[in-house]
């Protein structure tokens, strides 16, 4: 399974830094994965839903590390890559929060 497409969508926030869609084979998506902050530096997060006990269950995940360590660095690379041209064209005020679910 390859990576064809990845769309990243900047969080002004203080941990949460990103929201990223993946497409795979142009035929699967997986959205709202997140990019975070975290005490050595940023990684990525599988979308999860909260649970009534209050922790959270991810809803998709790669099953192993060589896969894993794939979508993180390729994600991890345009979230930077993001980072970058957003620092030398920043959005219009009026057009600064577009939600990442209009990636349809």
């Amino acid at each position: 399974m390859k990576i064809t497409e990845i769309r990243i969508h900047l969080m002004h926030e203080d941990r949460l830094k990103a929201f990223a869609s993946v497409i795979f084979d142009h035929s699967f998506v997986v959205r709202n994965m997140k990019v975070v902050e975290g005490t050595n530096g940023v990684f990525l997060c599988m979308p999860s839903r909260k649970m009534s006990d209050g922790t959270h269950k991810d809803m998709v995940h790669p099953i192993n590390h060589e896969f894993r360590a794939y979508l993180e660095e390729h994600v991890l690379k345009a979230y930077r890559e993001e980072v970058e041209k957003q620092s030398q064209n920043p959005p219009s005020p009026c057009n600064e929060y577009e939600s990442p679910s209009a990636y349809s």
